[in-house]
């Protein structure tokens, strides 16, 4: 999407992607984008795929950065699940728990949870203590906060350098807004 006068601040992003977000590809890349999820909506689970397939395209050109934005009011295993992925994070392995997450949103249940984190080769009483003792729910309720103040009401809410993508949720598209904003 590109910049333009009609671009209403709620299309933007107020608190910038940093080293302090879960990135994978180089802050430095020429784009970023930035996906709020929450692991239990089925929208962001097809969209998971979709984020792959432009990572897999883009290559080092772009930074994939992911804030947490569990909408607990529908989806119940949502908040643990963001904290077994923010747990496995603490272990080095935040990304691979994001991924198994996304892969298996049908089972996500504590049991499920400390399942992926044996799996993953994490010390799981660790993972399923701190999702139980909510040792990782003030960085997750910083995400959700930093949402709502850019204007994120649901879930998947992608940004493209910082503007609120507001296409279609297939690949080209997303693609398509992706190389048009590295443009301007």
């Amino acid at each position: 999407m590109r910049r333009t006068a009609t671009t209403m601040d709620a299309d933007r992003l107020t608190i910038p992607v940093t080293r302090r977000d879960h990135l994978q590809g180089s802050i430095e890349a020429a784009t970023t984008l930035l996906e709020y999820g929450d692991y239990e909506c089925p929208y962001c689970g097809a969209a998971h795929p979709m984020v792959k397939a432009v990572q897999e395209e883009l290559g080092d050109s772009l930074c994939f950065a992911f804030r947490n934005f569990p909408l607990t009011n529908v989806h119940p295993h949502a908040e643990h699940a963001a904290e077994a992925a923010e747990a496995a994070g603490a272990q080095g392995k935040f990304w691979e728990m994001h991924d198994i997450l996304f892969e298996n949103q049908q089972s996500l249940d504590d049991d499920d949870l400390a399942s992926y984190a044996a799996e993953l080769g994490l010390d799981a009483r660790r993972v399923l203590s701190e999702v139980i003792s909510h040792a990782h729910l003030p960085r997750i309720q910083e995400d959700v906060r930093g949402g709502i103040r850019s204007g994120v009401n649901g879930t998947p809410t992608f940004y493209i350098n910082g503007i609120r993508y507001n296409g279609a949720y297939d690949v080209e598209s997303l693609l398509g807004s992706i190389r048009a904003e590295a443009k301007s």
